[in-house]
């Protein structure tokens, strides 16, 4: 029996072992950086807030190249998925109700992970999405952006650059709130 002094290590380690793993994959939003603040603790995913989104090219399922900086002049939100994730299924009909919704000014962009076109095409269909779903072979974009858990959710501005990141399941609210920082509202 390990002495009481080796059990509280022990339980303390387990319970960081615990934080560190409900932070990773468990709707941990980053805030809004405000004067300097990157407002994320989740290293890699810090870096991004405040600076240039880095730029990528891949296929829709239609076969078109959807290359991110083409899109500057519009808020932007990638959406990074899979068809196996249950909170990414959740929160995708918000995600097409605010497509709709500022389709003059939003562009959503669903980054797949290296899933089979099929599966990302029969996703599509039964939820009745019609923004940009692109392929991600080999997860290039997915590791380019550090992504450590489904959904993650990255704002960019109409100059291109990150103004947040979201990881987890977003409420209607919590995503409401974030387009609002972005200058889409009403």
């Amino acid at each position: 029996m390990p002495s009481r002094t080796g059990l509280v290590i022990m339980l303390t380690g387990f319970a960081l072992v615990g934080l560190a793993v409900g932070l990773a994959f468990f709707n941990f939003p980053t805030t809004w950086p405000s004067s300097g603040d990157t407002g994320s603790v989740i290293p890699g995913l810090a870096e991004f807030v405040g600076s240039e989104a880095p730029d990528f090219e891949l296929r829709t399922l239609d076969g078109e190249p959807l290359k991110l900086t083409d899109l500057r002049g519009r808020v932007v939100l990638l959406n990074f998925w899979a068809t196996w994730c249950g909170p990414c299924r959740v929160e995708m009909p918000d995600l097409q109700a605010r497509a709709d919704r500022w389709a003059d000014r939003l562009t959503i962009v669903g980054v797949n992970c290296d899933e089979p076109e099929a599966d990302v095409r029969s996703f599509r269909d039964e939820l009745g999405l019609t923004f940009p779903l692109v392929l991600d072979p080999g997860a290039k974009v997915q590791n380019l952006y550090r992504i450590v858990g489904y959904p993650t959710t990255v704002f960019v501005d109409a100059q291109g650059i990150v103004r947040a990141q979201h990881v987890g399941l977003m409420s209607p609210e919590q995503l409401d709130k974030y387009l609002t920082q972005m200058g889409l509202s009403g």
